[in-house]
């Protein structure tokens, strides 16, 4: 460590051995003793820490784990850890021996093999970082992340997964080790690992747009020390400033908070390093200016990270102590990055493109191999179709055939097989269906919130809404236009209550298969009749207005349908919903109670619609 390490000294514990598991080698590790001693409240014990997490007190829960320092030898980890990482896990609890059930199902024995294991291909050789494991400690690294791979098909990129995993084995046996991974590629309500190469690149876009207005000065400096190769290759590399450069003691802090609050830990932390390596790179005669200048700033701050000049305390509380960085304004800032990058990969015509945010679709090598399934439809039917709209007959059968070609394998949706996908876009507008569909929102991956349902949905049109509920009827709707338009104003100021078009249609698909188009069709069709009484025009406008009510929503509830009742109502939780016989679309409830729990939400777009 750097003659510079503020407020810390070296201290050998005679316990050094008896700290760690078997796996690890300690002769490596540094033990740092905050000074001076004896000024600060004693360190808290797990079992002082677990009545705040069982309780769900989170606020205290947080604040604690930043201000206590425990040293890298505490045995406080081997509690705190497994439990940080539990509370995050999403459904059941593994049974004990799942994991050795894993393990003699991959390798067909529970032993540890001579040979190397053969890592998955999400992991690439310069992600796999031991820090202080023994060569036993690899090899049970490269099989905890094997299973893992194993057991989540759909993780094709993840450079944080092997150093975490061998970071944890620190402090733990392989099968804790392996549970406490599961639950953090699970989760649902916070991120902790990314898994497809769109996050990874998600992830340093993010922390480059957070540090240009919450590390504005040391984001400058940035950019004038990178000017030959640019700033974004100098933040691609922010995930290794933290996993592979920092002093381990100073990790294991970082990872102490991270377990409890995900990967915004990891961005404040890169932002702190950014910050310091600016306080001590800013003068022209400095050494960690020379460095930059002399070597490329990538290097500098590498080597910074190495030689931190900062305690582990003063790095956490450069971190915590930037202000306004709140986790809604990274989730602002992720999800808009996300949706910017995801736009640019769409690649129009006859090539497809991943359809899912997860990315969990074969590669651009094997997208070749993909059969295209593909309905036509003659020029007499797409003109009897134009006329149904115009002349109000019912839904159309399946299509036999098709003008355009649409990927329907791509889709792996939650809650539709391949049946009832091509009955649902035999409904569609023909020239929607030439168009690739590209999941927006999903409950199982985003959450159940609406606020980010408007951030992921509400600028694109026409959306496709599919809904399963706990009792598995499966049903939704066409939605016309675009879910911003809630915010339009008419001439007088007023929001709009309702909006979108006889576009618009309603679907079930189980129990009941039927489509369930906009009453207007079949007003239009009878519309020639006499001229006659005032009573007639009296009831022609009454059915009118109520057959107009398409779409609204607000802050807290979405619609669709409406006039004497809702099609389908959603509360601002997407977990409870109701549905009704509207005027609108003249359907009866979508479900059998009227009442349902939503199990799964998606909600699809359409790319160059």
């Amino acid at each position: 460590m750097p003659s510079a390490m503020l407020s810390a000294v070296l201290e050998e514990e005679p316990d050094l051995y008896e700290a760690f598991p078997p796996h690890v080698d300690p002769t490596g590790i540094t033990i740092l003793t905050e000074s001076p001693p004896g000024k600060k409240a004693p360190l808290k014990t797990f079992e002082e820490v677990q009545p705040l997490l069982q309780q769900g007190r989170k606020r205290e829960l947080k604040l604690l784990i930043r201000e206590n320092s425990w040293p890298i030898n505490s045995p406080v980890r081997a509690s705190l850890w497994p439990a940080l990482c539990r509370q995050h896990q999403h459904g059941k609890s593994m049974l004990d021996g799942f994991y050795w059930d894993m393990v003699t199902q991959v390798f067909g024995t529970v032993e540890l093999p001579d040979k190397p294991i053969m890592l998955p291909p999400f992991v690439e050789a310069t992600h796999c970082l031991g820090y202080h494991l023994t060569r036993k400690g690899r090899a049970v690294a490269d099989r905890v992340v094997s299973v893992l791979g194993y057991a989540c098909p759909d993780i094709t990129y993840s450079p944080s997964l092997y150093p975490i995993t061998a970071a944890l084995l620190h402090f733990m046996p392989e099968e804790e080790c392996y549970h406490c991974m599961a639950s953090l590629v699970a989760s649902k309500e916070k991120m902790f690992i990314t898994q497809t190469k769109l996050h990874n690149e998600v992830t340093w876009k993010t922390v480059m747009q957070i540090a240009k207005k919450h590390a504005k000065s040391a984001a400058q400096h940035l950019s004038r020390l990178s000017a030959a190769i640019g700033p974004e290759r100098i933040y691609a590399d922010w995930q290794w400033w933290i996993l592979a450069a920092l002093p381990f003691p100073h990790l294991v802090r970082v990872l102490d908070c991270f377990f409890n609050e995900g990967i915004k830990v990891f961005y404040r932390i890169a932002l702190a390093i950014l910050i310091l390596f600016h306080k001590h790179s800013t003068n022209t005669n400095s050494e960690w200016y020379a460095e930059a200048t002399k070597n490329g700033v990538d290097h500098a701050i590498d080597k910074f990270c190495r030689n931190m000049p900062s305690s582990p305390t003063k790095l956490l509380r450069t971190a915590f102590s930037i202000r306004a960085l709140s986790s809604q304004y990274i989730s602002r800032v992720f999800i808009k990055t996300e949706m910017t990058l995801k736009s640019k990969q769409v690649i129009t015509g006859s090539r497809l493109v991943r359809s899912r945010s997860s990315d969990n679709l074969p590669t651009s090598q094997s997208q070749v191999n993909i059969q295209m399934m593909s309905h036509t439809l003659t020029i007499r039917e797409r003109m009897s179709e134009e006329t149904c709209k115009q002349m109000g007959s019912h839904s159309p059968g399946p299509r036999a055939l098709s003008m355009g070609v649409y990927p329907i394998q791509a889709i792996k949706s939650q809650i539709l097989d391949q049946s009832e996908l091509f009955t649902l876009w035999s409904w569609l507008p023909v020239r929607i269906t030439m168009y690739q569909p590209v999941l927006l929102y999903t409950t199982e991956e985003h959450g159940c919130s609406l606020t980010t349902f408007y951030v992921r949905v509400e600028h694109h049109e026409p959306t496709l809404l599919m809904i399963k509920t706990c009792n598995n009827e499966v049903f939704g709707a066409y939605c016309s236009t675009r879910w911003f338009e809630r915010n339009q104003k008419d001439e007088r100021g007023n929001r709009q209550a309702y909006f979108g078009t006889g576009e618009t249609f309603l679907f079930s698909l189980y129990p009941e298969r039927a489509k369930y188009p906009w009453v207007g069709c079949s007003a239009g069709a009878g519309g020639g009749g006499g001229a006659g009484a005032g009573e007639g025009r009296g009831e022609e406008q009454r059915v009118a207005h109520g057959s107009e009510l398409f779409m609204a929503a607000d802050s807290k509830m979405i619609t669709i349908g409406g006039g004497e009742g809702q099609a389908i109502w959603m509360d601002e939780n997407i977990r409870f919903g109701k549905t009704d016989r509207c005027s609108t679309f003249n359907n009866p409830p979508l479900c059998p109670s009227g009442d349902f729990e939503i199990r799964v939400l998606e909600v699809y777009g359409f790319s160059g619609a």
